[in-house]
Protein backbone atom coordinates (compact mmCIF):
# COMPACT_ATOMS: atom_id res chain seq x y z
CA UNK A 1 0.00 0.00 0.00
CA UNK A 2 1.29 3.62 -1.05
CA UNK A 3 0.09 6.54 1.13
CA UNK A 4 0.65 10.18 -0.08
CA UNK A 5 1.17 12.78 2.49
CA UNK A 6 1.51 16.43 1.99
CA UNK A 7 2.66 19.72 4.17
CA UNK A 8 3.16 22.76 3.37
CA UNK A 9 5.32 25.64 2.82
CA UNK A 10 6.05 27.92 5.61
CA UNK A 11 3.74 30.82 4.70
CA UNK A 12 3.90 34.89 4.50
CA UNK A 13 6.50 35.72 7.15
CA UNK A 14 6.72 32.82 9.21
CA UNK A 15 9.73 30.52 8.99
CA UNK A 16 8.48 27.16 9.55
CA UNK A 17 5.32 25.32 8.87
CA UNK A 18 4.35 23.04 11.47
CA UNK A 19 2.85 20.76 8.39
CA UNK A 20 5.93 20.43 6.55
CA UNK A 21 8.02 20.50 10.02
CA UNK A 22 5.77 17.13 10.56
CA UNK A 23 6.11 15.58 7.39
CA UNK A 24 10.26 15.54 7.16
CA UNK A 25 10.02 13.65 10.11
CA UNK A 26 8.22 10.91 9.29
CA UNK A 27 9.47 7.73 8.28
CA UNK A 28 9.71 6.27 4.09
CA UNK A 29 8.11 3.43 5.57
CA UNK A 30 5.48 2.51 8.44
CA UNK A 31 5.04 -1.28 8.81
CA UNK A 32 4.52 -2.53 5.51
CA UNK A 33 3.06 1.08 4.18
CA UNK A 34 5.31 2.99 1.72
CA UNK A 35 5.04 6.50 2.80
CA UNK A 36 5.83 9.33 0.15
CA UNK A 37 6.16 12.50 1.65
CA UNK A 38 5.84 15.86 -0.32
CA UNK A 39 6.06 19.41 0.59
CA UNK A 40 3.96 21.65 -1.58
CA UNK A 41 3.80 24.76 -2.05
CA UNK A 42 1.27 27.66 0.10
CA UNK A 43 0.03 28.62 -3.38
CA UNK A 44 -3.83 28.04 -5.25
CA UNK A 45 -3.39 26.33 -8.14
CA UNK A 46 0.19 25.49 -8.25
CA UNK A 47 -0.60 23.67 -4.83
CA UNK A 48 -2.94 21.32 -6.71
CA UNK A 49 -0.93 20.95 -10.52
CA UNK A 50 1.67 19.43 -7.82
CA UNK A 51 -0.43 17.16 -5.73
CA UNK A 52 -1.70 16.07 -9.58
CA UNK A 53 1.65 15.48 -10.47
CA UNK A 54 2.50 12.87 -7.47
CA UNK A 55 -1.00 11.52 -7.85
CA UNK A 56 -0.01 10.60 -11.44
CA UNK A 57 3.34 9.37 -10.92
CA UNK A 58 2.84 7.41 -7.79
CA UNK A 59 -0.68 6.06 -7.92
CA UNK A 60 -1.35 5.84 -4.29
CA UNK A 61 -3.83 3.92 -2.34
CA UNK A 62 -4.40 7.02 0.21
CA UNK A 63 -3.66 10.89 0.19
CA UNK A 64 -3.43 12.54 3.12
CA UNK A 65 -2.93 16.32 2.93
CA UNK A 66 -1.72 18.06 5.94
CA UNK A 67 -1.94 22.20 6.59
CA UNK A 68 -1.33 24.60 9.42
CA UNK A 69 -3.91 25.90 11.81
CA UNK A 70 -2.51 28.04 14.58
CA UNK A 71 -3.48 30.63 17.02
CA UNK A 72 -5.07 31.01 20.40
CA UNK A 73 -8.21 28.98 19.60
CA UNK A 74 -5.97 25.94 17.99
CA UNK A 75 -5.74 23.50 20.57
CA UNK A 76 -6.02 20.70 18.77
CA UNK A 77 -5.58 18.04 15.98
CA UNK A 78 -8.24 18.97 13.64
CA UNK A 79 -9.84 16.05 11.07
CA UNK A 80 -11.45 18.13 8.33
CA UNK A 81 -15.03 16.53 7.20
CA UNK A 82 -15.74 18.50 4.42
CA UNK A 83 -14.01 20.49 1.39
CA UNK A 84 -16.34 23.45 -0.59
CA UNK A 85 -16.31 24.30 -4.02
CA UNK A 86 -15.00 28.26 -3.52
CA UNK A 87 -11.34 30.03 -3.21
CA UNK A 88 -12.28 32.96 -1.00
CA UNK A 89 -8.74 34.42 0.47
CA UNK A 90 -9.12 36.78 3.75
CA UNK A 91 -5.36 37.15 2.60
CA UNK A 92 -2.84 36.65 -0.49
CA UNK A 93 -0.84 33.54 -0.76
CA UNK A 94 2.74 32.85 -1.02
CA UNK A 95 2.68 34.48 -4.60
CA UNK A 96 0.27 37.17 -3.91
CA UNK A 97 -2.79 35.57 -5.66
CA UNK A 98 -6.07 35.99 -3.53
CA UNK A 99 -8.99 34.96 -5.46
CA UNK A 100 -12.07 36.32 -4.16
CA UNK A 101 -15.84 33.57 -4.76
CA UNK A 102 -13.84 31.71 -7.03
CA UNK A 103 -15.29 28.00 -7.69
CA UNK A 104 -12.61 26.10 -7.60
CA UNK A 105 -13.76 23.09 -9.93
CA UNK A 106 -16.57 24.04 -12.32
CA UNK A 107 -17.84 20.98 -12.95
CA UNK A 108 -17.48 19.66 -9.47
CA UNK A 109 -19.86 19.11 -6.84
CA UNK A 110 -20.93 21.94 -4.23
CA UNK A 111 -19.20 19.89 -1.78
CA UNK A 112 -17.11 16.57 -1.11
CA UNK A 113 -16.70 14.70 2.08
CA UNK A 114 -13.77 13.48 3.21
CA UNK A 115 -13.24 9.70 2.25
CA UNK A 116 -10.97 8.68 5.01
CA UNK A 117 -12.63 6.84 8.11
CA UNK A 118 -12.79 10.65 10.56
CA UNK A 119 -14.50 8.94 13.14
CA UNK A 120 -12.31 6.47 13.76
CA UNK A 121 -9.09 8.35 13.78
CA UNK A 122 -11.17 10.75 15.55
CA UNK A 123 -11.41 7.83 18.00
CA UNK A 124 -7.63 6.78 17.67
CA UNK A 125 -6.44 10.29 18.31
CA UNK A 126 -8.31 10.02 21.60
CA UNK A 127 -7.55 7.02 23.03
CA UNK A 128 -4.11 7.75 22.88
CA UNK A 129 -4.26 11.21 24.71
CA UNK A 130 -3.81 13.21 21.50
CA UNK A 131 -6.20 16.35 21.49
CA UNK A 132 -8.78 16.40 18.52
CA UNK A 133 -11.94 17.49 17.00
CA UNK A 134 -14.09 16.75 14.42
CA UNK A 135 -13.90 20.07 11.80
CA UNK A 136 -16.77 20.79 9.59
CA UNK A 137 -14.80 23.38 7.72
CA UNK A 138 -11.74 23.67 6.15
CA UNK A 139 -11.65 27.27 5.49
CA UNK A 140 -11.40 29.17 2.06
CA UNK A 141 -7.48 29.46 1.56
CA UNK A 142 -5.36 27.21 0.26
CA UNK A 143 -5.99 24.32 2.54
CA UNK A 144 -9.66 23.86 1.49
CA UNK A 145 -8.67 24.00 -1.93
CA UNK A 146 -6.05 21.62 -1.79
CA UNK A 147 -8.28 19.14 0.11
CA UNK A 148 -11.61 19.82 -2.37
CA UNK A 149 -8.70 19.47 -5.55
CA UNK A 150 -7.78 15.96 -4.06
CA UNK A 151 -11.25 14.84 -3.08
CA UNK A 152 -12.03 16.32 -6.81
CA UNK A 153 -9.42 13.92 -8.25
CA UNK A 154 -10.38 11.09 -6.64
CA UNK A 155 -14.05 11.54 -7.45
CA UNK A 156 -13.35 12.09 -11.47
CA UNK A 157 -10.17 10.47 -12.42
CA UNK A 158 -8.72 8.14 -9.93
CA UNK A 159 -9.41 5.80 -7.27
CA UNK A 160 -8.05 6.61 -3.76
CA UNK A 161 -9.42 7.78 -0.30
CA UNK A 162 -8.41 10.97 0.87
CA UNK A 163 -9.09 13.38 3.09
CA UNK A 164 -7.27 16.79 5.15
CA UNK A 165 -5.82 17.44 8.62
CA UNK A 166 -5.52 20.68 10.03
CA UNK A 167 -2.53 20.57 12.69
CA UNK A 168 -1.45 23.43 15.41
CA UNK A 169 1.53 25.02 15.57
CA UNK A 170 4.11 23.21 17.42
CA UNK A 171 6.92 24.92 20.29
CA UNK A 172 9.09 26.24 17.87
CA UNK A 173 6.85 28.25 16.61
CA UNK A 174 5.66 29.89 19.79
CA UNK A 175 6.95 33.80 21.46
CA UNK A 176 4.47 34.30 23.93
CA UNK A 177 2.16 32.13 26.90
CA UNK A 178 -0.91 32.62 25.67
CA UNK A 179 -0.64 30.68 21.87
CA UNK A 180 -1.32 26.78 22.30
CA UNK A 181 1.09 24.62 20.69
CA UNK A 182 1.58 20.62 20.30
CA UNK A 183 5.15 18.92 20.64
CA UNK A 184 6.03 18.13 17.57
CA UNK A 185 6.56 14.46 18.64
CA UNK A 186 2.98 14.25 19.73
CA UNK A 187 2.36 15.41 16.19
CA UNK A 188 4.07 13.04 14.36
CA UNK A 189 2.91 10.41 16.60
CA UNK A 190 -0.64 11.52 15.08
CA UNK A 191 0.27 11.37 11.60
CA UNK A 192 1.45 7.71 12.40
CA UNK A 193 -1.73 6.97 13.97
CA UNK A 194 -3.81 8.47 11.09
CA UNK A 195 -2.26 6.62 8.40
CA UNK A 196 -2.49 3.18 10.06
CA UNK A 197 -6.31 3.73 10.75
CA UNK A 198 -6.83 5.25 7.12
CA UNK A 199 -5.51 1.58 6.20
CA UNK A 200 -7.06 -0.08 8.53
CA UNK A 201 -10.46 1.02 7.69
CA UNK A 202 -9.81 1.26 3.98
CA UNK A 203 -12.04 -0.94 2.69
CA UNK A 204 -14.64 -1.04 5.88
CA UNK A 205 -17.15 1.44 7.04
CA UNK A 206 -16.43 4.14 9.67
CA UNK A 207 -17.37 4.14 13.13
CA UNK A 208 -20.56 5.83 13.83
CA UNK A 209 -19.94 7.65 17.37
CA UNK A 210 -21.00 11.26 18.37
CA UNK A 211 -18.33 13.76 17.17
CA UNK A 212 -20.84 17.05 16.10
CA UNK A 213 -21.15 20.43 17.16
CA UNK A 214 -24.04 22.67 17.06
CA UNK A 215 -22.01 25.62 15.85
Amino acid sequence: MKVLITGFEAFGNDKLNSSAEVVYRLPDKLNDILLIKKIIPTVFNKSAEMLKKEIDSHKPDIVICVGQAGGKDRKKIAVERVAINIDDARIADNEGNRPLDKIIQENGSTAYFSTLPIKAIYSELIKNNIPTEISNSAGTFVCNHIMYQSLYLSNTKYNFKTGFIHIPYIKEQVHDDQTPYIEIEKLVQAIKIIISTSLEYHNKSDLLLEAGKEY
